[in-house]
């Protein structure tokens, strides 16, 4: 069975302002709004229009300048990204839009992760330089990279910085830093993705071109910038930053391009090879459709191809390029099915009671494949409810780490100060509250394991973190409806930080079936009103015998579209004995 046991669930119990009651919203929503933290209807408005003005990103003047001086005196202008899909977003958007502003020599580089690691190393600079660039320009990367901006300097190549990873004590000397989260910088929206950057740097860079006549005088015109929020959609929702007001200005503005069938054709062809309805898109489907297929090129291959895809001016060329993602995810699913494995088999040795396990999981296989571990820490920490590490070999002693935590866990923090209070421990680490990469040498593993475990205690009081699930509340069998459906779907978009509605509920269950080998399809009964429901990727054993009469369920109201017939479906969260 997926679950036995209820969880402690926690309700949301948001009050709801009399601006907010006021407004012309079904009930539902009103609640839900309140929930997360809207007091105002206007907070609700997310046009273009209400976008922070980019004035308050710090550098961002500079950055403009820096950039149309390339651009004016045709500069060699090369991209350095990052290898996951808010790299290859940011990169992709940086190159299209530069060569529409008229810069005639910009190119990208992408470090293989398996042979350089994450951002501008040294031995990427000397890569690059083989190009012979005038300017650098670090895409979703770069604000930690001291030694490689250094480099760069020395070989007489300008660099100019675009991140929004939290940086560390130390400053790259760079010509030019962009990054939100940077010291001093004032704007207010701190969760950016490093796509987010770049729009508003190549926003700043059209608005400094205008009055230098760059465009007039050359009779170019200048580009729609919103002609790259697809791009920027998807970058943001795929790296999981907090979806704070300006983020959900940008998505939303992303996906209406997209169900408009305004999204460029790699995107399209994504949506496609994936058997789904890009007219229909929503936040979740870039989150798990289209980034995932995106991320596998990074994981497995070289994120060229993802870039590629994205940069494709021909339905044709992308479809093809679309196929290879296709592919390498599907390749990407069987490798981190068999890690899987092995890890259970890793965790069936402790037990997995809340009180006795450690309050840090590390997990390290000589045998696991570099790209996909970030994945497989995400299923443990799932599984664990523990801030979890995941190590594979990198090399000539080393091994690289990825790691995801929990709510009250801020892991880049916390590997901060295992590197503070064990000196030499880690060669380098750095990324956000709930994701975070490291590189170790493979004979200080046991060492970490237990400094890492030794400072999230500390952190938790020595207390063992609770799984505990928020729910929005009980709808009654009169709310479990299509419009209600459509209005909860319609009323994102929905992501970290703003999450979509989860409520909980009894129901009996009157018929089930297995469908994709381990989804469950469930009909499912409340106060006389018969439902569809489903359970994806559970324990199919449980449900092979005598299935339960009575489920307690947490879940979200969503939309069932099988060829135009559209009902109300429950997409089941977890669910337990009644």
């Amino acid at each position: 069975m997926s679950e036995l046991s209820a969880p402690a669930i926690r309700r949301r119990n948001g009050e709801i302002s009399t601006a907010l009651q006021g407004a012309s919203l079904p009930p539902i929503l009103k609640k839900v709004y309140a929930n997360r933290g809207i007091q105002h209807p206007d907070e609700l408005v997310l046009t273009l229009n209400q976008l922070l003005p980019p004035h308050s990103l710090g550098g961002i003047q500079d950055a403009a300048e820096l950039l149309a001086d390339a651009i004016e005196g045709e500069g060699r202008v090369l991209i350095v990204g990052d290898f996951d899909a808010d790299g290859a977003t940011s990169c992709a958007m940086a190159v299209s839009v530069l060569r529409q502003m008229g810069l005639e020599e910009v190119a990208y580089l992408v470090p293989n992760r398996f042979e350089f690691g994450y951002g501008l190393t040294p031995e990427i600079v000397e890569l690059a330089a083989a190009q012979m660039p005038d300017l650098i320009v670090t895409v979703d990367n770069g604000i930690s990279s001291i030694e490689g901006v250094a480099a760069a300097r020395q070989l007489g190549i300008s660099v100019l910085v675009t991140d929004h990873h939290l940086p560390g004590s130390e400053l790259p000397q760079a010509d030019v830093i962009v990054n939100p989260n940077q010291p001093g910088c004032a704007f207010p929206s701190k969760s950016l993705a490093g796509v987010g950057v770049m729009f508003y740097v190549l926003s700043a860079l059209r608005a400094t071109l205008r009055q230098r006549n760059w465009f007039a005088e050359r009779g170019i015109e200048p580009p729609n910038l919103g002609d790259a929020l697809d791009l920027v959609a998807l970058g943001t929702v795929a790296d999981v930053v907090p979806l704070d007001r300006n983020n959900r200005i940008l998505v939303a503005a992303g996906l209406a391009r997209i169900r408009s069938g305004r999204a460029r054709p790699g995107i399209e062809a994504i949506f496609e090879v994936a058997g789904r309805d890009h007219r229909v898109a929503t936040a979740s489907d870039l989150g798990f459709i289209v980034g995932p297929r995106i991320n596998a090129a990074g994981r497995l291959d070289d994120m060229s191809i993802g870039i590629e895809c994205l940069l494709a001016e021909s339905s044709v060329a992308a479809r093809e390029r679309a196929q290879t993602l296709h592919q390498l995810n599907r390749e990407r699913r069987d490798i981190e099915q068999s890690m899987q494995q092995d890890a259970m088999v890793q965790l069936e040795a402790l037990d997995l009671s809340a009180d006795a396990l450690p309050f840090a999981m590390t997990l390290y296989d000589p045998a696991w494949h570099q790209g996909v571990i970030g994945i497989l820490a995400s299923r443990i920490r799932e599984r664990t409810h523990r801030p979890t590490v995941v190590f594979a070999q990198a090399g000539d002693g080393w091994l690289k780490g990825s790691g995801r935590s929990i709510p009250g866990i801020h892991l880049r923090d916390i590997l901060d100060q295992v590197a503070t209070q064990h000196s030499g421990l880690l060669s380098k680490f750095g990324g956000h509250a709930m994701a975070a990469g490291l590189s170790l040498a493979e004979e200080h593993l046991d060492d970490f394991q237990q400094a890492l475990n030794d400072v999230v205690a500390a952190t938790l009081n020595h207390q063992s973190p609770q799984r505990i699930q928020d729910s929005d509340g009980v709808l009654q069998a009169t709310e479990l409806t299509l419009t209600v459906a459509e209005q909860v779907t319609d009323a994102g978009p929905w992501g970290q930080q703003f999450p979509e509605p989860l409520f909980d509920g009894a129901f009996s269950v009157k018929r089930h079936r297995i469908v994709g080998e381990k989804h469950l399809k469930l009909s499912l009964e409340i106060e006389g009103t018969e439902l569809d429901a489903i359970a994806f990727n559970i324990d199919v054993e449980g449900w092979l015998g005598e299935p339960l009469e009575r489920i307690g369920a947490l879940y979200r109201l969503g939309i069932n579209d099988y060829r135009g017939d559209r009902s109300p479906q429950l997409v089941i969260d977890s669910f337990w004995a009644l």
